[in-house]
């Protein structure tokens, strides 16, 4: 293995164990330049459950604030408190007009790829896969879910509490569990 630059010792020192292979020869500036990329992302992130915000807070100041972070909102979009979104991809996510996410839950676009990980292997080294998460209109999460990277919620779809998603939900389907499986299938309303 090759000599770790000063940088990277730096950063092993204070804990943050990045890849080489993932990220090659990262210089200071770089990381002080990605971290500074956005400066909405603390200060947003802890605004989002602020109390004096309570009254509109759902409606108005969340899907604000999620879109100064760079992700897609559409309108009357309802994120309830305590919420969690992935912040140096939220660009990833994307929740269409009337999306509503309900309090506590977890949203990632990016995951550890374990496809070559081996026995004797660092954990920590392995390289990421970062993909998108969509809300399609209409569709709602329950409390307390969490929705893995790569996933499309279709349209009118509707996830249980506590519900861990790690597939794609088709439109017009109630999901539940963990992992989160199809239980019904929504009907049309007949006259």
């Amino acid at each position: 293995m090759a000599k770790l630059s000063l940088t990277f010792r730096f950063l092993r020192a204070i804990g943050l164990n990045y890849s080489e292979e993932e990220y090659g020869q990262v210089g200071l500036l770089t990381v002080i330049g990605k971290f500074c990329a956005n400066p909405y992302h603390a200060l947003l992130q802890s605004m989002m459950d602020w109390v004096i915000f309570a009254p509109v807070a759902a409606r108005m100041v969340r899907p604000w604030l999620l879109r100064k972070m760079g992700a897609k909102v559409g309108k009357d979009v309802f994120i309830g408190d305590h919420c969690r979104f992935d912040l140096n991809h939220a660009d990833m996510i994307t929740l269409e007009d009337h999306v509503h996410i309900t309090s506590g839950t977890r949203i990632l676009c990016h995951r550890r790829n374990m496809d070559n990980y081996r026995i004797g292997d660092d954990s920590a080294k392995l390289p990421y896969h970062v993909l998108p998460v969509v809300f399609k209109k209409g569709s709602m999460i329950g409390m307390e879910s969490m929705v893995m990277p790569g996933v499309t919620v279709g349209e009118g779809a509707i996830i249980g509490a506590a519900a861990l998603v790690v597939k794609d939900i088709p439109d017009w389907t109630m999901a539940v569990g963990a992992p989160a499986k199809v239980v019904k299938a929504i009907q049309e309303r007949s006259e």
